[in-house]
């Protein structure tokens, strides 16, 4: 077995157990808990806030949307938001990336999460 197969076959595993945590999102309520983010976000593409532009964030590189200046940590991450990645990031954002300008709690309640989720993923 080489080492490139192990590191796939155990990314595999770690990351199977978040993905079947979370639950399967629904959009217009995603759209009604994404009010609580309008005060630094919006989903317009091209618009930063206090927050960068949430167009087409799912998928995106992190520290990737022209003209909005990211936190080191944020900036230099490596992370691309897919579903996994937003759903353990939006339920305690300082903690899963710490160094990041995002001072917000989080979503403690996973449909929560998974509701925005569903949410953004039709902002394309």
């Amino acid at each position: 077995m080489t080492k490139t197969f192990m590191f796939a076959a155990a990314a595999l595993f770690i990351a199977a157990p978040a993905a079947a945590q979370m639950p399967k999102g629904d959009a217009a309520a995603g759209e009604k808990t994404f009010a609580q983010c309008k005060a630094c976000h919006v989903t317009t593409k091209g618009v930063n806030r206090v927050g960068p532009s949430l167009h087409a964030v799912v998928g995106r590189k992190s520290g990737s949307v022209p003209g909005f200046k990211y936190s080191k940590a944020n900036a230099s991450s490596g992370v691309t938001w897919d579903e996994a990645t937003l759903f353990k990031y939006l339920e305690a954002p300082m903690k899963f990336m710490p160094g990041t300008k995002m001072a917000f709690g989080g979503l403690k309640k996973p449909q929560d999460r998974a509701n925005v989720i569903a949410y953004l993923k039709t902002q394309k």
